[in-house]
């Protein structure tokens, strides 16, 4: 019996039955393939001894079980497993694609955070000085009013001060009138005055005269005063008006800048607990990728060790063969009396591989950079394009070996075709809807062995191809 992989997941392995239907009865495809590979004595004890190598080899791995035991219907394994994997991606999120939409999602939040912090950094800062300005206008509205009050009240003490002088200016010219009376005069001659009384008269009505303009001079100017300190008020009361108006600008600017600061720091931290989302999200996906990828190495790494082994066996069994063809040729050529001819290597061992599809590469071998998880990482196949459906075909004649789930790469078929061109060579089919060969068929180059699907980690239909040369993964385009 040629030995089996183990899934990757033991406790999804359970839950998935193998598909191993290809269409026809197993039991006349089983006795012939017995009669091809057992045909003679002698290729019988090779192909034990290979078996016994290749047991020791894989003997610590789990045995799968038989592919003969109750094959299930296609279409319900292939619905099981859309089911699980649909399930799968949906809690985990694994595609690049989401991962990519994911950092987009909190790239964008986070420049529209810091695009709010702005403007509530802006709007902090008008309103600082809107409040500024407000204390200005403040202080100098009271300046202003205080300077009215003291108008009004110089303008009142004047009115006061005119009206006490107009008073004394009347007096005065009464007096005045009295004093410039023509019989005063008069009065001075008849009661024979003498002359020094009429020239101290003389003066008296002089003096009177002055005091009466005196007078009249500080009523004018204490009206011109008046005046004067009237049009103060009046300036007065417009510098307030003015003020006032400031005032209440800058009360009006204060109260719309503390709005916007209330509603900028609102929006703000809405945007802080959006962006916080998506970069949980982002670092989850992240995380999940991450985690794929070295699920993906670590099933790859456990082949390889599996393949190195076998490819060890197939090798040592292809130079026991090949060595056992040429001591029967010594011998022939010994019984014939003639030198030994040359042994040439079988047909299926010296040919290259063949195209699984017959389509377009959608993704080459190699070393990729991941624009989200910043490192490289291996591309471990090449990528055929291709619908659901479609049909892949066996690269080379060969053995199937294994087939199982794996969560990375979904649906797998693996292919021995020995030894090629002194290397032996496996050949890996994955994410397949459904299978076409069983472990343990022979197939022929070109053969149906399976359908292309998207199981898996697997964004779309295609077949990702793989190849093993002595157990290590190459580029499959060296041998197509």
């Amino acid at each position: 019996m040629v030995p089996h992989f183990p899934g990757a997941n033991p406790r999804k392995r359970g839950s998935i039955k193998r598909d191993d239907s290809i269409g026809a009865t197993a039991l006349p495809h089983a006795r012939s393939l017995r009669q091809r590979l057992l045909g003679s004595p002698q290729r019988q004890t090779v192909i034990a001894a290979c078996c016994v190598v290749l047991s020791l080899s894989a003997g610590a791995l789990a045995v799968v079980p038989s592919a003969q035991a109750d094959p299930p219907d296609p279409a319900k394994k292939k619905k099981q497993l859309d089911s699980q994997i649909t399930e799968s991606r949906a809690d985990l999120k694994q595609s690049y694609d989401q991962v990519a939409k994911s950092v987009a999602a909190y790239t964008q939040a986070e420049a529209q955070y810091k695009v709010v912090q702005t403007r509530y950094a802006v709007a902090q800062g008008k309103l600082a000085a809107a409040k500024a300005a407000d204390a200005v206008a403040a202080g100098k509205l009271r300046r202003a009013e205080r300077a009215l009050r003291a108008a009004i009240a110089a303008v009142d003490a004047g009115e006061q001060v005119l009206i006490r002088q107009k008073q004394v200016a009347g007096r005065a010219a009464q007096s005045a009138y009295q004093q410039q009376n023509s019989l005063v005069g008069l009065s001075i001659l008849l009661n024979g005055a003498s002359p020094a009384d009429v020239a101290n008269g003389i003066q008296v009505q002089r003096n009177v005269f002055g005091i009466q303009g005196n007078t009249i001079t500080r009523l004018n100017n204490s009206q011109a005063q008046l005046a004067n300190q009237r049009v103060k008020v009046a300036e007065a009361e417009k510098i307030v008006s003015a003020q006032r108006a400031e005032a209440a600008r800058t009360v009006k600017e204060v109260t719309a800048l503390t709005q916007q600061v209330a509603a900028e720091k609102a929006e703000a931290a809405k945007l802080a607990q959006a962006k916080l989302t998506t970069y949980k999200a982002a670092e989850r996906d992240k995380n999940s990728e991450l985690a794929q990828y070295n699920a993906l190495v670590a099933e790859r790494n456990r082949v390889q060790l599996i393949l190195i082994a076998r490819a060890k066996a197939e090798k040592i069994a292809a130079a026991k063969r090949k060595a056992a063809r040429e001591a029967a040729e010594r011998e022939k050529a010994r019984k014939e009396k003639r030198p030994p001819r040359q042994v040439p290597d079988p047909p299926d061992e010296s040919s290259g591989l063949s195209y699984p599809l017959n389509t377009y590469i959608t993704s080459p071998f190699g070393m990729r950079f991941h624009p989200v998880l910043h490192y490289w990482k291996l591309h471990d196949g090449t990528d055929f394009g291709g619908g659901c459906g479609t049909p892949i075909r066996a690269a080379a004649s060969g053995v199937v070996t294994d087939k199982y789930y794996n969560g990375g790469y979904g649906n797998r078929l693996f292919v021995s075709h020995g030894v090629i061109d002194g290397s032996s060579i496996t050949t890996v089919y994955n994410h397949l809807s459904k299978y076409k060969a069983r472990v343990g068929q022979r197939v022929a180059k070109g053969q149906i062995i399976g359908y292309v699907g998207t199981t898996g980690y697997s964004t779309g239909c295609h077949l990702h191809f793989m190849v093993y040369q002595d157990g290590t993964v190459v580029n499959p385009m060296k041998w197509l």
